[in-house]
C-alpha cells in the first residue's frame, strides 16, 4: 500500500470541510433571482483557497484571502439582501476559509469543527425553537451565569494556596461553587425532563457521584425555594449517599481489594439503608400532589453555592489547623479530619496505607469508618444550613441510618470471623 503524502491528506481534509458545510448551504440556497450567493462549489473553493494560502504564504496570505472573501461576501449580501437580514451564509463562508487553512496544521480539529458548524447550520429551526420557546428567560440567565463562572472567573482565579495555614486555594474554592451550580442545573434538567417527583431523585443519585455533600446542599436550597418539592429533594439527598457507598467500593477495589473485603459488611448494610430510606421518600414524592402554580424555578441559587463553598473552606482551614496541632497523631484522627472535607480522600488515604502493608485490612476498617462518619457530620451541617429545619428533620434520620448501618456491618463482620 502506497503511503499518502501528508500534504495531499491535509488538502483532502480542507476540501471535505468545504464540501460538508457547502452541502448544507446548497440545500438552503433556493432558486431563481432570490437564491443565496454561495453553495457547495463556492464553499469547496474557498476552503481550498484557505488551505493553499496557508501553505504558500503562511498566516499573512491566509489573512489576505480571508479579508478578500469577506469583502466578496459583503458585496453579495448587499445585492441579494431580502426580507430576512441574516448573515449566516456569509459568516459561514468566511469561517470556511479559515478552517481550510487550519486543516493544513490541525486536520482532525478542523474536520471536527466543520461537523459542528454543519450541525448548527442544519439545526437552525430546532435551535431557534429551543431558545425562543423551550428555554425560559430565567434558565437562559442561569446558563449565562454558569458559563461566566466556568469560562471567565475560574481561569482567572489564582491557583495557589494561601490564607490561614495555607489551606485555601481560590481556584479549588471556586470549583466547589461550580460543582454546586452544576448539580443544581442537573436537577433542574431532570425536573424538566421527568417532572420533580421522579426527576429530582434520579438527579440526586447521579450527582452524588460528583459530590454527595454538594448534592445535599443543592437539594436543601431547592426545598427552600419550592417547599412543594420537599419530599423529592429529601429523596434526592438520601439517594446521593448511595453514590458515596458505591464510590467507596470502587476506590477500595482499585487501591486495595483486601480492604474492600474487610469493608464488605459495612458497605452492604450502608447501601441497603441508603436505598431503603431513599426509596421511601421517592415513593412519597411520586404520590405527593403538586400545586397548580408549580414551576421548575431557577436552575440553581448562587447564594447557596457560595455558602456551600464557604462552609467547606472553613472545614479545610479547621482540618489544616488541627493537622498542624496534632501532627501525626494517628491514622484514625487523620482519616476523620480528611473526611470532614471529602469522604473518598479519607478512604483512599487509609487504603493506600493498607496497600503498602502499613496497616492490615482489619486495622483499616475503623479509620475508614471514621472518615465516613466525619463526612456525615459535614452533610448534617449542609442539610441544616441550606435546607432549614423541615429539610434537615427528614434528611438527618437517613444519614444516621446509613452511617449507623456502616458501623453495624463492621461489628457483625468482625463478630462472625
Amino acid at each position: 500500500m502506497l503511503p499518502i503524502n501528508p500534504l495531499v491528506a491535509n488538502l483532502a481534509v480542507a476540501l471535505g470541510v468545504g464540501l460538508l458545510i457547502g452541502a448544507e448551504r446548497e440545500r438552503r440556497k433556493g432558486r431563481g433571482d432570490s437564491r443565496a450567493p454561495a453553495g457547495i462549489r463556492t464553499f469547496a473553493i474557498v476552503a481550498l483557497l484557505g488551505a493553499i494560502s496557508i501553505e504558500v504564504g503562511g498566516g499573512l496570505l491566509l489573512s489576505v484571502a480571508t479579508v478578500g472573501v469577506a469583502a466578496l461576501a459583503a458585496v453579495a449580501y448587499r445585492k441579494t439582501r431580502g426580507p430576512d437580514p441574516g448573515l449566516t451564509t456569509e459568516a459561514a463562508l468566511v469561517l470556511t476559509v479559515v478552517l481550510g487553512g487550519f486543516a493544513m496544521r490541525q486536520p482532525a480539529v478542523a474536520a471536527g469543527l466543520s461537523v459542528i458548524v454543519a450541525i448548527l447550520l442544519f439545526a437552525r429551526s430546532r435551535v431557534h425553537h429551543f431558545v425562543r420557546s423551550v428555554v425560559t428567560e430565567d434558565e437562559l440567565h442561569d446558563l449565562l451565569l454558569l458559563a461566566a463562572a466556568a469560562l471567565v472567573i475560574l481561569p482567572l482565579a489564582p491557583n495557589r494556596y494561601l490564607g490561614p495555614f495555607n489551606a485555601l486555594n481560590p481556584r479549588v474554592v471556586w470549583r466547589l461553587v461550580l460543582l454546586m451550580m452544576s448539580i443544581g442545573g442537573l436537577g433542574h434538567i431532570a425536573i424538566r425532563l421527568f417532572g420533580p417527583r421522579i426527576g429530582l431523585p434520579l438527579a440526586g443519585l447521579a450527582s452524588g457521584f460528583a459530590s454527595s455533600s454538594a448534592t445535599i446542599g443543592a437539594m436543601g436550597a431547592r426545598s427552600v425555594e419550592h417547599p412543594a418539592m420537599l419530599r423529592p429533594a429529601v429523596a434526592a439527598a438520601v439517594l446521593s449517599t448511595v453514590s458515596t457507598v458505591v464510590l467507596t467500593a470502587i476506590v477500595l477495589a482499585a487501591l486495595d481489594p483486601p480492604s474492600l473485603a474487610a469493608m464488605t459488611g459495612s458497605l452492604v448494610l450502608a447501601g441497603i439503608g441508603a436505598v431503603g430510606y431513599g426509596l421511601v421518600f421517592t415513593r412519597r414524592a411520586i404520590h405527593s400532589p403538586l400545586p397548580k402554580d408549580y414551576s421548575a424555578g431557577r436552575a440553581f441559587q448562587l447564594r447557596s453555592a457560595l455558602l456551600f463553598a464557604a462552609l467547606l473552606s472553613a472545614v479545610a482551614v479547621g482540618v489544616a489547623g488541627l493537622n498542624q496541632w496534632l501532627g501525626a497523631a494517628g491514622t484514625v484522627a487523620g482519616a476523620a479530619l480528611a473526611g470532614f472535607a471529602d469522604a473518598q480522600s479519607a478512604v483512599a488515604s487509609v487504603a493506600t496505607l493498607a496497600a503498602e502493608s502499613k496497616l492490615t485490612p482489619a486495622q483499616a476498617v475503623v479509620p475508614m469508618l471514621a472518615g465516613l462518619t466525619s463526612n456525615t457530620v459535614t452533610k448534617v451541617v449542609l442539610a441544616t444550613s441550606t435546607g432549614g429545619r423541615p429539610f434537615a428533620r427528614q434528611v438527618l434520620p437517613g444519614l444516621i441510618i446509613v452511617i449507623g448501618a456502616a458501623w453495624l456491618g463492621a461489628w457483625l463482620q468482625s463478630a462472625l470471623r
